[in-house]
């Protein structure tokens, strides 16, 4: 069975390689957009030249000696010259119709790798030149309605399964375009310019303006600011830079101007290495697809051998003319290639497709979607995956008598109403009461204030604490700190009042989620740029087997590598750049569809609704479309090993001798069942 299905992927792969790419697998060379639009063209010309050939079969059955004859209709639809009228039809179904396989034929022959399309143009080419015989004088039977009926179903799975495989991904580009196009470039007189980043030295310093993204790798020479390194790093907390901290390309500013001496950029950046690393795991992918290949070839000796091995025998064995011979023969082959094997597989992609679509899974790529069915471990990102990425508050520790936990927060949520920052949401939702503030200033990289209640409140972060010498007794925050909270402490005029703990707030399904792996056998993973003691409390408030905590980007990529070297079948799930490379390199990359575009242009599938429980669903809907793929094939090729020993022969000697009408009908039935099968196939519940 996997033979076949292998083969069927093996049609599209042929099919590809003579338009210029294989239109599921990114190539990591050339023009992106050009690939896509390409891709596009080829289920345009599929589509075409299906509808051409589906009206030329109309005519062509209402010809058929044979089909006239099974209907009962042959005096009717007969007239002068009607054989040649058919043939003239069916002519244009074979070179135009046809065109793709026998393109194919030619394609996989000259490289030695013959597959299904040699399969399909051999069906048709041996049909077609034994029917034009017959009609210019052979004796025997034309296979012309068998001709155009095969050509028109194999345009149709074709077409399904083209249109049901996403077009060729862009997900470099769009790596890319996080990073800005232009900088401020610092002059020796102090002057700033905006150059290209292509522009860009070694050791130029470059302005980085409040709320910008930071356009090189360097480090911080003037100036004091938070940056967001979450959609690179995976960690979840604004880190505080100064004087000395080396930044980023392609993470983002916060409230406070920085001025960087640049030390990467262009192909040295740290987001080029990640795009490299994208690239090289996605290229590691194809290999998968030999499989494929060799299981078509030996499809394709099979049927080819059939035929000949037929001929041959009844050549030798009996008294029959050549031409009876010859006729079971191109009986034999033309059966070889079923209509119903044509559409298995498609039926089922476009069903599988159509349906997780529906249900908020994505298919971005088939081959590592089937295979998700025997995944036994998913790593999970963090930030944006498990958690939402917003922050909340935990807890909040009273550091002076007479205050209490809400007037704090009041306090805090007041001066922070005003804020931009990302911790400020969280204390403002947390707030009991709605205080006014006036005199709102920000303090970059330290903190907010501002005057409420006629007295001044600042909302800092520790480092604001130290600067000014004020005093806190550290035992009472210690559990925030090994928790792994972000520690923010409210200051009434000089007095610290007390410290409010934020912590990235968890997925309202993420328990879930982990639960319904467990439940099917899989083991769970946190892989995470956040420090230890948040992934420890993570992956123990949900449940989680095993976490790796401050992996870096290309450490998560190796994370993967050294769970697959245990030879386990790896489901990665992430939502940001940091992602990227470890999606690519894991068996099953899923996307959760909140996360970025380049998350979702890296993975095989993408969770439209950034439900985790949807991780489940994708595994056992893969398991549901892998039994689905193997009863049809079973209905496809029963009918194979049925029809064609008995077009073969083998029963003769008993008056059984497979009529081409008879099977036809085989062949109609056994479609019917296979289009009715996949029509059955459901979603499996969240839960």
């Amino acid at each position: 069975m996997a033979h076949s299905h292998a083969s069927t992927h093996h049609q599209h792969q042929s099919n590809a390689d003579q338009h210029g790419g294989h239109p599921d697998r990114h190539n990591s060379t050339g023009n992106h957009a050009d690939q896509h639009d390409h891709h596009q063209h080829m289920i345009e010309d599929f589509k075409r030249r299906f509808w051409v050939s589906l009206i030329l079969t109309i005519p062509i059955l209402a010809l058929a000696p044979m089909v006239r004859g099974f209907l009962g209709l042959s005096a009717a639809l007969s007239f002068p010259g009607d054989q040649y009228v058919l043939f003239v039809l069916s002519t244009v179904v074979f070179v135009y119709g046809g065109w793709p396989f026998l393109k194919g034929l030619v394609s996989e022959l000259r490289k030695g790798a013959p597959g299904m399309m040699t399969l399909i143009g051999i069906a048709i080419g041996v049909a077609f030149v034994y029917s034009t015989a017959v009609v210019f004088g052979l004796p025997g039977k034309t296979f012309f309605w068998e001709l155009a009926t095969l050509v028109v179903i194999m345009l149709l799975g074709h077409w399904i399964e083209m249109r049901s495989v996403m077009s060729a991904s862009n997900e470099l580009e769009k790596l890319a375009k996080l990073m800005p196009s232009e900088a401020h470039r610092v002059g020796d007189d102090g002057e700033v310019e905006d150059v290209p980043i292509s522009e860009l030295k070694r050791d130029d310093q470059v302005l980085i303006k409040p709320g910008e993204k930071i356009p090189v790798d360097g480090q911080v020479v003037k100036g004091v600011s938070s940056v967001n390194e979450s959609m690179l790093t995976g960690e979840s907390r604004p880190v505080e830079k100064e004087k000395g901290d080396s930044v980023t390309g392609g993470s983002i500013n916060g409230d406070g101007s920085l001025t960087v001496a640049v030390k990467n950029s262009g192909e040295d950046s740290y987001l080029s290495r990640v795009i490299q690393m994208v690239r090289d795991a996605q290229a590691g992918k194809s290999a998968m697809e030999k499989t494929a290949d060799r299981a078509a070839r030996w499809l394709t000796f099979i049927a080819v051998g059939s035929g000949l091995v037929t001929m041959a025998l009844w050549l030798i064995l009996s008294d029959h003319e050549f031409v009876f011979a010859l006729e079971r023969m191109v009986t034999v082959m033309v059966i070889s290639c079923p209509h119903a094997l044509g559409l298995a597989i498609p039926l089922v992609v476009a069903m599988s497709t159509s349906l997780s679509a529906k249900s908020g899974l994505l298919i971005r790529r088939r081959t590592p979607f089937e295979q998700a069915r025997l995944v036994d471990t998913v790593m999970f990102d963090k930030t944006g995956t498990l958690t939402s990425g917003a922050f909340e508050v935990s807890n909040v520790v009273v550091l002076r008598e007479g205050s209490s936990e809400d007037r704090i927060v009041s306090l805090a949520a007041a001066v922070e109403s005003e804020s931009e920052h990302s911790l400020a949401k969280g204390i403002v939702a947390a707030a009991p009461d709605r205080l006014t503030v006036d005199e709102f200033k920000a303090l970059p990289g330290r903190g907010v204030e501002g005057r409420v209640e006629g007295k001044t409140v600042r909302v800092v972060s520790p480092g604001y604490l130290k600067e000014n010498g004020l005093q806190v007794d550290e035992s009472k925050t210690k559990e925030l700190r090994d928790q792994g909270d972000t520690i923010v402490y409210v200051v009434e005029n000089d007095t610290v009042l007390g410290a409010i703990g934020l912590r990235d707030a968890v997925r309202e399904h993420s328990r879930e989620a982990i639960e319904l792996l467990r439940k099917r056998g899989v083991e769970t993973m946190l892989v995470t740029g956040d420090a230890e003691p948040v992934a420890r409390r993570v992956a123990k408030e949900l449940g989680i087997d095993k976490y790796f905590a401050e992996v870096l980007p290309d450490k998560k990529a190796e994370k993967v590598k050294e769970v697959q070297s245990q030879g386990k079948r790896v489901a990665m799930v992430g939502d940001g750049v940091n992602d990227a490379p470890a999606l690519a390199q894991a068996d099953f990359g899923v996307a959760i569809g909140a996360g970025t575009d380049v998350a979702a242009e890296t993975a095989d599938v993408v969770i439209v609704n950034s439900d985790p429980r949807d991780v489940a669903r994708a595994i056992e809907f893969s398991r549901a479309t892998y039994r689905k793929t193997v009863q049809n094939l079973v209905w496809a090729t029963g009918y194979n090993a049925v029809a064609i020993p008995l077009a073969a022969g083998v029963l003769f000697a008993w008056g059984i001798l497979l009529n081409p009408a008879v099977g036809a009908i085989l062949m109609s039935v056994s479609t019917v069942v296979v289009a009715i099968n996949a029509r059955l196939m459901k979603m499996p519940e969240s839960s």
